[in-house]
């Protein structure tokens, strides 16, 4: 087992029995889902909707190679600069060389999961430029120095009064402040910021291939004032973000807004095209697209599992999944948790160290049922699994107990064979420490079914 995995199991038993994070993430979730049963309830067709969003992804996946081209050249019709980065280290030097172009010290930026990836704050800090988060939940877990706990709510797994205690402690604001009173407070200390940053960065929801533009969706107007104050907008995407016209955003936005928060529609919702045109009163001077692969080309092989591509980063299976609800978005040390990162991960990352997250699924397939693009979200985890074995990801000691296991279950003399207590003692013996030491060991029933059938059916014997 490898030191990730290790990791993992000790990270989920432990928050599994933290009733406190039980208790906020179930608050949380509880009013996701009741806001969601109200925004799909005003779907006409949620089915329809779901096929059509299925099939314009599969499109673009399927033709890939035609649809980037399509959107670069649009956008640097406009006078954008369209920047192709293989992986994280390729994206981060590019983004370091801009700034340092302009002499630029500070960046606001807007929420992205793709920079998450990257780990580009930490990065751009080792270079000695000030990155600052902008949206209020990203905000709040940068100043706890965490990682994002979810991939729409990033401060999920806190309370109010977590969040009342550390402004207190950090901005001497009132230990009882209200949700009102913080988000005031933070909104008086980012404002500054972004009049005095040299550049912003965003992520993308969508890219729109037919005319060259970047869609963002967002509720608090951060992502408007990081790509307009500054002189320098630097946009962040992963390559299967890409959409092929303006007119899916009719179909894509709802879906989005809906499934990742219960509303009708996100409250903004901008497409940039490029840098600020003549006679334009605002917008940056510059602006860039990063187009990131980052192991996405190797899932986009796998012909089986390449419809993990086809995410729109709701967070939708997140807040369905029984084990997420349980071990919480930390949990994964992965930049995209829950059933969606389980799937993805393994191929962007590893299939070495990552696999195991392919395990951590009931397969109730709860998250393939509330999946806005039918993502067969369970079946992908499935073939996971089976990759792991064809590539014979496993020790010997496992290879050997899973021969042994099978060959006992596929034959009945050898099931009763072993009698009740000899198969007690070989649970207490093996696998009491993998079990876990919250958990208590099944106990084998001292007779077999064969035993207690004849047993009961002697005269008929």
């Amino acid at each position: 087992m490898s030191t990730i995995a290790e990791e993992f199991l000790t990270a989920t038993e432990n928050k599994a029995f933290d009733l406190d994070h039980r208790r906020i993430i179930n608050y949380n979730i509880g009013k996701y889902d009741a806001a969601v049963a109200k925004g799909l309830a005003k779907l006409i067709n949620l089915d329809y909707a779901k096929r059509k969003s299925h099939v314009i992804k599969w499109r673009v996946m399927e033709n890939l190679d035609k649809f980037l081209p399509e959107f670069e050249a649009n956008f640097q019709r406009r006078g954008g600069k369209v920047i192709w980065a293989n992986d994280a280290e390729e994206a981060n030097r590019e983004i370091l060389n801009i700034i340092q172009r302009a002499n630029a010290k500070t960046v606001v930026k807007s929420k992205s999961m793709t920079t998450e990836e990257l780990n580009l704050n930490e990065f751009l800090e080792s270079h000695h430029i000030e990155s600052l988060e902008t949206d209020l939940g990203e905000y709040i877990v940068q100043l706890l120095g965490q990682k994002p706990y979810h991939i729409v709510t990033p401060a999920m797994h806190l309370s109010k009064e977590n969040i009342a205690e550390l402004f207190n402690q950090r901005f001497g604001t009132p230990i009882d402040a209200t949700p009102e009173q913080l988000t005031l407070k933070a909104r008086e200390l980012l404002r500054e910021k972004y009049v005095q940053a040299d550049v912003g960065i965003t992520g993308a929801n969508f890219l729109i291939a037919d005319t060259g533009s970047i869609a963002i969706s967002e509720n608090e107007g951060n992502a408007r004032l990081s790509t307009t104050f500054p002189k320098i907008h630097i946009a962040i995407a992963g390559i299967e973000k890409i959409i092929p016209a303006l007119t899916d955003l009719g179909l894509y936005w709802p879906m989005l807004a809906t499934h990742g928060t219960g509303q009708n529609l996100t409250v903004y919702n901008s497409i940039l095209s490029g840098p600020r045109q003549p006679g334009e009163s605002d917008g940056p001077d510059e602006m860039y697209v990063i187009l990131l692969d980052n192991g996405r080309t190797d899932l986009l092989a796998q012909k089986e599992q390449r419809q993990g591509l086809y995410c729109i980063r709701c967070g939708a299976c997140l807040n369905a999944c029984p084990v997420y609800k349980n071990i919480g978005g930390h949990s994964y040390n992965t930049t995209y948790s829950g059933p969606i990162g389980s799937v993805i991960t393994p191929h962007e990352q590893g299939m070495q160290d990552f696999k195991h997250l392919s395990y951590a699924s009931t397969l109730c397939g709860r998250c393939t049922e509330v999946c806005p693009v039918k993502i067969d979200i369970h079946k992908m985890l499935l073939l996971n699994r089976r990759d792991a074995v064809k590539e014979q990801l496993f020790t010997k000691p496992e290879q050997w107990g899973w021969a042994a296991f099978t060959k006992m279950m596929l034959n009945r003399k050898w099931m009763d064979f072993f009698k009740g207590n000899f198969k007690n003692f070989a649970l207490k013996t093996f696998f009491k420490k993998s079990f876990g030491q919250y958990r208590d060991l099944p106990k084998v029933a001292e007779q077999s079914f064969t035993d207690l059938w004849k047993k009961g059916h002697k005269e008929n014997l």
